[in-house]
């Protein structure tokens, strides 16, 4: 890419204000697409910089319960590919916020890797998370999509050798996701006491912002990732709200969660974007 792309502007905008920025996850389809239509807008007026939406997939990679729950949900109510294309085009022009996928090489390979680029592009996405490709082979679907100037974001955790991170970061645009603990996603109390040393290790290998996800729910845990990392990812606080509307989905009970998820959303992005 010749220009930054819009993830890395909001990365440097956040850093000349000495801010971090905030990255909310949802699942597509969960309870549909017309409520992650909804739900993309809420986090947006929260003061999400980013969001990143995850397609449900039936083989769970990193994911822990909540999330493999709400993809569950999703899938069993037949969401198709084209569903979630279509749901994120009718609002991405609404929102500034840079759209990322979450998104298994099973689901791009199928479609066809090309054309899952384009149509993702097309959608409004700014960039895809690819969790199963290796990062250290992943040098000509980052091509590709570098093509379709989109970022392609790698996935780095605790148990990444230094050796192997520095062939990650090598195909690696927009941020890179730092994994925060050695297991599955979920809200956890405290962050790991490794990951200061696995963030400042990738300082010393990458100009690429650093994102911590994974165990990320509270603002004490943002305040804790001051000076360290560029960026908060939290997902699993954020899907546990959606389970409520598995039973009651009435328009009252909907808007009450909505209101809920952006309270909370609320409190993650004034920590955020307090100044360092």
């Amino acid at each position: 890419m010749t220009q930054a792309s819009r993830i890395a502007q909001v990365f440097a905008q956040r850093a000349q204000q000495r801010q971090l920025a905030f990255m909310p996850f949802i699942a597509a389809g969960d309870p549909d697409m017309t409520t992650t239509g909804r739900l993309i807008q809420e986090l947006a007026k929260a003061g999400a910089d980013l969001i990143e939406v995850g397609f449900p997939y039936s083989d769970p990679i990193a994911d822990g319960p909540v999330i493999q729950s709400s993809y569950t949900r999703a899938l069993n109510k037949h969401l198709k590919l084209k569903d979630i294309f279509s749901g994120v085009t009718a609002v991405s022009s609404s929102v500034s916020c840079p759209l990322v996928a979450m998104v298994s090489y099973s689901i791009i390979f199928r479609t066809g890797t090309e054309s899952f680029v384009m149509q993702a592009r097309e959608a409004g996405f700014a960039g895809l998370i690819v969790p199963d490709l290796p990062g250290d082979e992943a040098a000509e679907f980052a091509a590709l999509v570098a093509r379709h100037e989109m970022d392609l974001i790698q996935l780095v955790a605790p148990t990444t050798p230094v050796d192997r991170a520095a062939r990650i970061l090598k195909n690696a645009t927009g941020f890179v996701y730092c994994i925060a603990v050695a297991g599955t996603t979920g809200a956890r109390a405290e962050l790991a006491p490794q990951l200061a040393d696995m963030l400042k290790s990738l300082r010393n290998q990458t100009s690429l912002p650093l994102a911590v996800g994974f165990g990320i729910s509270s603002p004490e845990q943002v305040d804790q990732l001051r000076g360290l990392a560029d960026g908060v990812i939290v997902g699993s606080a954020i899907v546990r709200h959606l389970e409520a509307l598995a039973s009651d989905s009435t328009p009252a009970h909907m808007d009450a969660v909505m209101k809920q998820i952006a309270e909370y959303a609320g409190s993650i992005a004034r920590a955020a974007h307090a100044a360092r």
